[in-house]
């Protein structure tokens, strides 16, 4: 009896020899599978992916940076203050696009330098300098500062917004908020291009459509003139507005880079846009107020559009078949909604240019050349 309790004892360990070493085995030929599966990848704010490798049951994790693009652009911006007398009436930010052999030259919101009897930067290094605004649009919110080289850090790259895609990395360098938080960096992603965002220029009614790119990098009041810049360091576009409502975040808008540069020459001369005029007195369609003051009735069946309120005398209009009334619901191919867009897709034409407007009359649609002429406003 006990020969054979022996006997099956040493079955028993034979056995569990054989199916310890097994196990071992099949564990030993497939870690590194089980590695790669359980590996942890990080993410990071920049343009190059993050990587993970299995070896000997480690996982080495690659991680990205901004900080060197940061670096690149950081000592061409700088912050903008405004002055009104002695006061400072408000701040924003400006970066340098490029030098000469005397001066260096920034780009700007007009809102950020618009009244101001005197203009000062901050340079990164904390160092406060005279500015010179010599040319700025309302309409473009652009403007350009002129300091002397010497004061001058650094110059930002200018880079291609065309050329971005919609959710590349971008950042923002800017003074948020004034002094206290000078030289933030914010990043996210490029959410939208040519957006059309309609906003006020010459009063309390949005008169005026904006063409921009939109980010949800953070931008708050301050960051208007700052750049925007791709994940290479490149300024792609010009921070200047965003959405500001109780439910919304994160919805900042920039001037595209290319639309500012095709108007530089003319403000670093210090020249006025030349803009030109249909000749028309304009309510919009919506404005059933006006409409009525100026005994204007339209059919229920129109919702957009825009309605010849009068015609200026000696313009391009007055020599076409437009009358007071008419509902002009094209300017050339491109559709008219209201008051802002007529005026947008009309400054993308020179004086002396013959357009077609399409307008509706007495229920009826019809149209008519009209050659432009200066505006005097």
């Amino acid at each position: 009896m006990k020969d054979k309790n022996k006997l099956n004892f040493i079955i028993y360990l034979f056995v569990a020899f054989i199916v310890g070493g097994l196990v071992m085995y099949f564990i030993s030929i497939n870690t590194g599978a089980f590695a790669s599966l359980t590996g942890i990848t990080g993410n990071s704010s920049s343009s190059s992916s993050n990587t993970c490798r299995a070896c000997s049951g480690t996982v080495v994790v690659k991680e990205g940076s901004l900080s060197a693009s940061v670096e690149k652009a950081y000592d061409a911006v700088m912050m903008v203050r405004n002055y009104k007398g002695s006061s400072i009436a408000s701040t924003g930010s400006a970066f340098v696009y490029k030098t000469d052999s005397k001066y260096a030259y920034m780009l700007t919101n007009h809102h950020v330098v618009d009244g101001a009897t005197k203009i000062t930067l901050i340079r990164s290094d904390d160092e406060e300098i005279d500015g010179t605004v010599l040319g700025s649009d309302e309409y473009l919110d652009l403007a350009v500062i002129r300091i002397d080289k010497k004061d001058s850090i650094d110059v930002a790259s200018i880079g291609n917004s065309e050329k971005s895609k919609l959710g590349d990395i971008v950042f923002t360098i800017g003074s948020p908020l004034g002094y206290e938080y000078r030289g933030t960096v914010t990043d996210g992603i490029l959410s939208g291009k040519d957006r059309e965002v309609t906003v006020s220029v010459s009063g309390n009614s949005s008169d005026w459509v904006m063409k921009v790119l939109q980010t949800n990098a953070a931008v708050n009041p301050g960051n208007s003139g700052g750049p925007l810049l791709n994940a290479s360091g490149e300024v792609i576009g010009i921070i200047s507005l965003k959405l500001v409502q109780t439910e919304v975040e994160n919805m900042g808008f920039a001037i595209p880079i290319e639309y500012a540069m095709s108007h530089i020459e003319s403000l670093e001369k210090g020249k006025a846009i030349v803009r030109p005029m249909l000749g028309i007195s304009m309510i919009n369609v919506s404005d059933t107020y006006s409409l009525y003051r100026n005994g204007i009735i339209l059919g229920d069946e129109i919702d957009e559009g825009v309605v010849v309120a009068d015609i200026t005398s000696n313009s391009g209009a007055s020599k076409s078949d437009l009358k007071k009334g008419d509902v002009i619901l094209k300017l050339n191919d491109e559709e008219i909604k209201n008051i802002a867009y007529l005026r947008y897709e009309l400054y993308k034409y020179n004086v002396g240019d013959t357009i077609t407007i399409t307008y509706m009359r007495d229920n009826k649609v019809k149209t008519a050349k009209v050659t432009l002429t200066e505006s005097k406003d």
